[in-house]
């Protein structure tokens, strides 16, 4: 008899162990993956879009005029692809900032023109200065009181010779095995030195020098130039490569007269004091699902001393065309799929965290925010996407797993259980939403193009972007066709 009962237990046991797998298993449309690969790969339009926004527009420094004209291409491109009713999203940001010209020189003993970039919304010269330069950097509160006279009308420079660089870029989580951690400062931070910087930036508000002059820790002539709205308290501020700025400081060291030439010429926008975001969407078809959304994010702003290509031309223009994708493949989603061009992201997620407070935020938005099944991000790196930070979502990381499979071959790696820090799908986790954040490649983006005077077209290739947008397709269809949403999962810290 146990004979017998043996194969028939073998079978029973078999069937038994597959069932709870097939179950558990995340579905995945392969037909509509190869209809979304198709489209991505022989008509891309990804790579006409980046273009525009990198070579023609250019730097898209919040509240610009070329951050309009870049807001409205998108909204029109977006219209043109069949998308209904893609529009802008104003919110109140303040002045705007250009920069119309820049001369900086050493022009004794010898002539060299300098490499530098004035900071955003930095002030104008009073027409050409010509000085010598004063030495302020690292000096303490005391040993800046007596030079009060020698300040005013000055060319100072504001920082000690630069003897630290940013020489290492972040670790790239997907060829790690474990846990990376994510966002940690990759330099200690100087308690003296921070107080002494605090004293001097009172006392040149004070005291109104004709220019500051900053260092950077970027090498070989990389400079990372970003800037802030100081009001009435604006000074001339111009960041020059570490290897000039050292040149002169060491030069005034030596004893050697220095002379230079400033010349900072710069306009402040104050006709419109709003920003705006972009927002389309591909509606849903499913009766009780179509009130829900999937969403796509990703910010069009840029810094001003290059073309924002890979922080975040490239994450836009993909943004842009996953969207694009699934409209001319006829894709008919259940739950509504939406896309966001963010501004003000390099101001600290402005342009996101209004929209959150606008339609998300407090009890009396609660049914809204409740129909939000996902928020998907593409911000820092370039490169394909490897997979996403979870967040320390363990209930999503096997649903992402099987949506990441199909992609391997174009690059794909693995989802990561940890989460990353300060993009756009922060201002969704803080409200209740699941949000997530795409891994890229990060070799030379932190040490040579975040937020630098290289982030240009070159950073950037063609397969790269059209593997992105295959990706997030691929992703936003799968969420809006799940039978439920997204697990959420609150991370420990949101930064």
């Amino acid at each position: 008899m146990r004979k017998l009962l043996s194969p028939g237990l073998a079978v029973w046991l078999g069937l038994f162990a597959i069932i709870p797998t097939v179950c558990a298993q995340e579905p995945v449309d392969r037909e509509m993956i190869a209809k979304i690969r198709e489209e991505g790969l022989k008509r891309s339009k990804v790579y006409e879009t980046f273009t525009h926004f990198t070579e023609v527009i250019g730097p898209r420094l919040t509240g610009t005029p070329a951050h309009k004209t870049a807001a409205e291409y998108a909204r029109d491109r977006l219209r043109e692809w069949g998308l209904p009713n893609p529009r802008l999203d104003s919110w109140e940001f303040g002045r705007g900032w250009t920069l119309e010209k820049l001369t900086i020189e050493m022009i004794e003993p010898r002539y060299l023109p300098l490499m530098g970039y004035a900071e955003a919304w930095s002030s104008s010269t009073a027409g050409e200065i010509i000085g010598a330069p004063l030495m302020l950097g690292g000096k303490s509160a005391a040993e800046l009181e007596p030079l009060r006279s020698k300040i005013k009308g000055a060319i100072v420079l504001s920082q000690p010779i630069q003897t630290v660089f940013e020489d290492k870029d972040r670790p790239q989580p997907t060829t790690e095995q474990g846990n990376v951690p994510i966002g940690q400062p990759r330099h200690p931070v100087d308690q003296t030195a921070r107080a002494n910087a605090q004293a001097l930036t009172q006392i040149l508000r004070e005291a109104g020098p004709a220019a500051v002059l900053r260092t950077s820790m970027g090498m070989h002539g990389t400079m990372f130039v970003l800037g802030r709205d100081a009001g009435q308290n604006a000074l001339p501020s111009i960041v020059l490569a570490a290897e000039h700025y050292n040149l002169i400081a060491r030069m005034m060291e030596l004893h050697v007269p220095v002379k230079l030439r400033v010349n900072l010429q710069t306009k402040f926008h104050e006709e419109d004091k709003n920003s705006y975001n972009v927002i389309a969407e591909l509606p849903g078809t499913d009766p009780a699902l179509k009130d829900e959304t999937v969403m796509l994010g990703a910010h069009l702003d840029s810094w001003h001393s290059a073309t924002g290509a890979t922080d975040n031309a490239d994450g836009a223009a993909v943004a842009m065309e996953a969207l694009r994708i699934l409209a001319a493949i006829r894709a008919r989603p259940k739950r509504t799929i939406r896309v966001a061009l963010w501004s003000g992201e390099e101001e600290g997620l402005l342009g996101s965290r209004r929209y959150v407070e606008k339609y998300l935020t407090g009890e009396e938005k609660k049914a809204e925010r409740e129909k939000m099944s996902v928020y998907f991000n593409i911000d820092p790196g370039t490169g394909p996407i490897y997979g996403f930070y979870m967040e320390n979502n363990e209930a999503a990381k096997p649903i992402f797993d099987a949506w990441l499979e199909p992609f391997r071959d174009l690059g794909a790696r693995r989802n990561v259980l940890p989460g990353i820090g300060n993009t756009d799908h922060l201002s969704f986790i803080r409200v209740g939403v699941p949000g997530f954040n795409v891994i890229q490649e990060y070799a030379d983006y932190d040490v040579r193009t975040h937020h630098t005077n290289v982030d240009t077209f070159e950073r950037v290739r063609e397969a790269d972007l059209q593997q992105n947008a295959l990706v997030l397709a691929s992703f936003l269809y799968h969420a809006a066709m799940r039978k439920s949403k997204i697990p959420f999962s609150k991370p420990a810290a949101t930064n």
